[in-house]
């Protein structure tokens, strides 16, 4: 630990700006020598408060179950938040928009296909593999398909 004696002081371009540190520094050694501070000006007694201040711990800390507090309030508020088991999900009024937009979105994109197809059709097939390298394409979705299938599977029964 270093001696209060030997603090290192910067350096100041601004005079004003050093006398403000050294009055700061001076409040703050005088605090904690616990000096009587009868003698010292406004402005350092207003630093040895803040310093008293810094030096003691806050007068508030959390009660000793406060996580315990918390956890009741989040399950309370998330008990709230789910639906209940008497109304099922789907007769939700978001979910029911939903399943109209979507509906909306699949209908307007086979119409878009079955009107505009016919002329872009063709450069998409052209980017399609060849059929060797099609049936590999196959074999990896099938592959990755029976991986997720099973990872599901497997998380169900647990």
């Amino acid at each position: 630990m270093i001696p209060h004696d030997e603090d290192h002081i910067p350096t100041f371009d601004d005079a004003a700006l050093e006398r403000e540190w050294q009055a700061q520094e001076s409040a703050m050694r005088r605090e904690r020598l616990q000096l009587d501070p009868a003698g010292d000006d406004a402005r350092s007694r207003r630093y040895r408060l803040i310093a008293r201040s810094l030096r003691q711990p806050p007068a508030e800390s959390l009660p000793a179950d406060f996580a315990r507090q918390l956890a009741r309030r989040v399950g309370a508020a998330a008990s709230v938040a789910a639906p209940s088991s008497a109304s099922p999900a789907g007769s939700s009024f978001e979910f029911r928009l939903v399943l109209v937009l979507a509906s909306t979105l699949v209908i307007a994109a086979v119409a878009v296909v079955a009107i505009y197809g016919q002329a872009w059709l063709p450069s998409f097939a052209e980017l399609l593999p060849k059929p060797p390298a099609t049936r590999w394409l196959l074999a990896l979705a099938g592959c990755i398909g029976g991986s997720w299938l099973l990872g599901f599977w497997q998380q169900r029964s647990h």
